[in-house]
Parts: structure tokens; sequence; C-alpha cells
């Protein structure tokens, strides 16, 4: 018994060795670099102390990319988790094609960010534009993801057409947990459905709830691809987020030491905002 123990123990050993060279090293390195001026190429570099994190604060490109970063992640989480929890409900409610209806809405997350991202980008730059033109719309004739004021918005859309699958997946499955006899009981006792919904399904799917608004907020903070497909952070920086900042500085740039450390920043930040999200949710499902 000690033994096969043992064997499961050094079984780990591999997956644990493959983690810490291409995930936990390169982390400590990033952070080691961002207390130094080294550009991502030369061979010598100095070290600058708290001076990279003391000009992030200062730098109006990182206070944008933060701002539309926290705009954009807010925004498509909350529209997430509702059209996706609206759309599993109506899946479970009807029995008819259920598994057709599930494997279609699930097709988003299947396909490359990247794909979906350059085809949206060719809808809204030449189909979209052309349907505008076809039927007099002034809106639609011009491109979205031309405009400063708008392009977030583009953004935002593809990401939320992407987002719903999963979400929806998961919430159809939290209510496939539910007694229909809960259903039953609350109609014997005159309840209706808004009722059935605040003191039955949203209680009991409380654990799917908090898992769809951490992953949603994660993703949505940490949005890269679809930026780089959709605008690349135009207009202007009018659609960068923080992500595509920190590598179109550190990589393109030469700033790879000072977006380290705005990279050391925005990971507490994803952190803190995740384990707030976790604490905060799971003491609402104590109290439903």
């Amino acid at each position: 018994m000690a033994k096969r123990r043992a064997a499961f123990y050094w079984m780990t050993v591999p997956a644990l060795l493959l983690f810490f060279v291409f995930h936990t090293f390169p982390a400590l390195q990033g952070v080691f670099y961002s207390f130094t001026n080294w550009n991502g190429f030369a061979q010598t570099y100095d070290f600058v102390g708290f001076k990279n994190y003391y000009y992030l604060f200062q730098d109006d490109n990182v206070g944008n990319a933060y701002w539309f970063t926290f705009k954009f992640a807010i925004l498509v989480t909350i529209v997430i988790n509702v059209l996706s929890l609206l759309i599993a409900m109506g899946l479970n409610a009807s029995i008819k094609a259920r598994n057709f209806f599930r494997g279609v809405y699930f097709l988003p997350n299947i396909l490359s960010v990247l794909i979906v991202g350059y085809i949206f980008n060719y809808l809204f730059s030449n189909v979209f534009t052309v349907w505008g033109q076809n039927i007099g719309s002034e809106a639609l004739s011009t491109n979205l993801l031309g405009s400063q004021a708008l392009a977030w918005v583009g953004v935002a859309f593809v990401a939320i057409w992407q987002g719903i699958a999963l979400n929806t997946i998961l919430y159809l499955s939290g209510l496939q947990t539910i007694p229909v006899q809960l259903y039953e009981a609350s109609g014997l006792d005159g309840a209706n459905k808004w009722q059935e919904f605040w003191k039955i399904t949203f209680p009991l799917i409380a654990p799917f709830f908090t898992i769809n608004m951490v992953l949603a907020m994660k993703n949505a903070l940490m949005v890269f691809d679809l930026i780089v497909a959709l605008t690349n952070g135009g207009p202007g920086r009018a659609t960068q987020s923080i992500s595509h900042l920190i590598y179109t500085g550190g990589f393109e740039g030469g700033e790879f030491a000072y977006q380290s450390a705005n990279s050391v920043i925005y990971f507490i930040v994803i952190a803190v905002i995740s384990i707030v999200q976790i604490r905060y949710l799971q003491r609402r499902e104590t109290d439903m």
C-alpha cells in the first residue's frame, strides 16, 4: 500500500516540473525583471527598484487601458450571465430538441477566439456596412470598429456572443439538478413564476452562478485575442486592454521591464477581484 501511494506521488513529479518550468519560473522572472530597466533584448540591465511601479501610476496609457478593461469586463460579465441564464431556463423548460439546441449554443465556445474575431471583423467592415447602405441606415453604413466612441461596443458584442456558450451549458446543468417536485409543490401553494425563480431556482443554482460570474469576469479582464483580431487596440488606443498593452509595449515597444511591472499589478488585480467575488458570492449561497 505504501509503495502504491509513493508511486502515485512520483507520477505527479513530471507535471509539477513542467508547470514550474513553463509557468512558475517565467512568472518569477517577470517579477525579477520588473525591478530592472531591461528592454527585452540587451545583454545588460540595471536595477531601478520600484521606479517602474511608480511611473505606472502616472502613465495615461496604462490608466486608459485599465479603464477600458474594467468597463468592458463589468458589462460583458453582467450581460453574459443574464442572457445565458435566460437561455438555459428556456432550454430547460422545453423538452423537445433540447440536446440539439444545447449543441447549437455551445458551438461558439468550440471556435477559436482569433477565428471568431477575424470573422466578425469582416462582418463589421464589409457585410454590415453594405446592409446599412442598402436599407438607408446611416448608423449601419459606417464600420462600428472604426469609431473611437463605439468600437468597444463591437468588441463587447463579440465577447458576449462567444461567452454565452459555456455559461449556458453550466446553468443548464444546474437547472437539471433541481427536483421537479419543488415546482409542483410551489404551484400548489400558489407561487407565481417570479417567486419560484427567487425562492427555488436561483438559490439552488447559486454555486453555478458563482462559477459563471468568476469565470466570465476573469476571461473578460484577460481579453487579448479579440482585441488583436478586431481592432488591435484602435482606433488610437480606444480599445486597448491591459493584456494588449503589456504585449505591445513589452515585446514591440522595448518596455519589457516596465510592462513586467504592469503584469505583476495586473495579476494582483485579477487575483483580488476573483477572491472577493468568490467570498462574496459563496457567502450569499449560505444566506439563501
